[in-house]
């Protein structure tokens, strides 16, 4: 015989929520970060159970009234402000509650449905399971709430629906009542973290979002990261922290000059450089990712006016005051709050003028420092640049930009990377766009391998990471000499690809 079990449900506020009313207590306000909600007229009802909720979680049955009509206000009054009810399940003759469902999103909804003992049951592909101060969290970007884990029982149902499963053989898994496995279920559907699916057999059912045409261009990790860089999904500081309220100290504005042979860079007269440039709209319509790196080297000279007009820094300031003064740069290319957390690395093949090597751009004095000639590591850089490219050739110069997070963290820690990625984009494009005004040819790269970066500029992973990449060489001078160079080295370098591209294969 099934052990009796018998759980409770409870509801709160979440923790910011404030309940106010004005003066001649016509309204009710409640104040919390999607903003205020009015309830207008509340009755005793309505002003009672709300009153019990923003002190801490009570039954459900307790704020309910038994009157049919009371009871549909206090619903109603509910289902508007469902944004900000947790909802909380708890089992009789148990220390503490078992799960809280928490609202992330001004719209969420939680309704609870009813479970059929036989509907195969499982977890969704997007959910995650994670500890966060102390607790267990399971979350997911489809969701508008996070589930905290109180007990281990919740854990240990959600883990035990990995695959599909139906309640009895969760039930017996664990040695635990169905109706407990059936309520505990019930709120990880409402939450969104458990799909039910259609079929008569757990091997066989299907689960919709296996068959959803709009989730199938998404990976869990790629929708996560997007849902967590927006508002709408999450209730995680997003935006700029206050300085008093910083909790990372604001890493220098300009990384400290590495130990090596340093090679002061060519400067251009921009003056000159105005006179003699293409126009814009002209340099914009001949912009294009160049793959063929047959058209020769580039010059020194050529690298330091590239590295001078698009990522030099042409002046400092010191912002903010006392404890919170920090200094800031200006570059030709825009940065959020002039934070400017990218650096430059150069892996150098072939440039006529200097070595091959690998060197650390310094923007502020603009040279270029030595350090690294392991010939290792520099064709590990290039030959991943080759393939990220869909070239035939190694390109001639790899520029690869990493970011030092605590120069960005510090103060935008909700969306620190994904602004990262765009300053990545913003930076890639001025590079871009000043070497196709040169005549040269840049390739801007999907991706790279950190591990390598890491070995190869002797950075300290994760305090700074490699984020992106452009590969540079000189235009080729016709489609003709394209097409003969390219066909005379095919053969060696399909080879080259043939060996990376076999290391990024699972």
């Amino acid at each position: 015989m099934e052990r009796e079990s018998v759980c409770y449900r409870l509801c709160s506020l979440r923790e910011e929520v404030l309940v106010e009313t004005d003066g001649e207590g016509r309204q009710l306000v409640l104040t919390g970060m999607w903003g205020d909600i009015t309830v207008a007229d509340p009755d005793p009802a309505v002003r009672e159970a709300l009153e019990r909720m923003s002190m801490g979680p009570v039954l459900l049955e307790n704020i309910v009234p038994q009157g049919r009509s009371e009871r549909a206000r206090v619903h109603r009054v509910l289902d508007l402000i469902s944004g900000c009810v947790v909802h909380t399940l708890g089992q009789e003759n148990n220390a503490g509650p078992l799960l809280s469902v928490v609202p992330i999103a001004r719209w969420a909804t939680f309704r609870p449905p009813r479970i059929e003992r036989h509907r195969p049951l499982r977890l969704s592909r997007f959910a995650t399971l994670r500890a966060n101060e102390g607790e267990l969290l399971i979350e997911s970007p489809l969701a508008r709430h996070r589930v905290v884990v109180h007990r281990p029982l919740a854990a240990q149902v959600a883990t035990q629906l990995s695959k599909a499963s139906v309640i009895p053989d969760v039930a017996e898994t664990l040695d635990v009542p169905q109706a407990l496995v059936q309520e505990i279920v019930a709120y990880l559907a409402a939450a969104g973290m458990v799909l039910v699916g259609v079929g008569d057999s757990p091997a066989t059912a299907l689960f919709a979002e296996d068959h959803d045409p709009l989730l199938a261009p998404w990976t869990h990790h790629e929708l996560l990261f997007h849902s967590r860089s927006r508002v709408g999904r999450h209730d995680n500081p997003l935006g700029m922290v206050a300085l008093e309220s910083q909790k990372v100290e604001v890493a220098p504005a300009v990384k400290p000059v590495p130990d090596g042979p340093r090679y002061a860079l060519y400067r251009p007269a921009l003056a000159e450089l105005a006179g003699a440039d293409p126009r814009l709209t002209e340099v914009i319509e001949a912009n294009q990712h160049v793959r063929d790196f047959s058209g020769g080297a580039p010059t020194v000279k050529q690298l330091g006016e590239l590295l001078f007009r698009a990522a030099r820094i042409r002046s400092t300031r010191v912002t903010g005051e006392g404890r919170f003064a920090y200094t800031v740069t200006d570059r030709p290319y825009p940065s959020v709050a002039n934070r400017y957390e990218l650096d430059l690395y150069l892996s150098v093949d072939r440039c006529i003028g200097l070595d091959r090597g690998i060197y650390h751009y310094d923007p502020q004095g603009h040279a270029l420092t030595l350090i690294n000639n392991s010939d290792q590591h520099l064709r590990e850089l290039l030959d991943m640049a080759m393939v990220a490219a869909g070239s035939p050739q190694l390109p001639p110069v790899l520029i690869t930009m990493t970011a030092r997070m605590a120069r960005f963290a510090c103060a935008y820690g909700g969306i620190a990377y994904s602004t990262v990625l765009e300053h990545v984009g913003v930076l890639q494009q001025t590079l871009h766009l000043v070497a196709t005004a040169m005549g040269l040819a840049p390739c801007a790269l999907a991706f790279g391998d950190s591990e390598v970066a890491n070995d190869a500029f002797f950075i300290d992973w994760p305090a700074e990471v490699s984020v992106g990449e452009l590969a540079l060489g000189v235009r080729p001078s016709s489609h003709a000499d394209i097409g003969r160079l390219v066909e005379s080295s095919r053969v060696i370098d399909a080879k080259r690809h043939v060996r990376v591209t076999d290391r990024l294969l699972p």
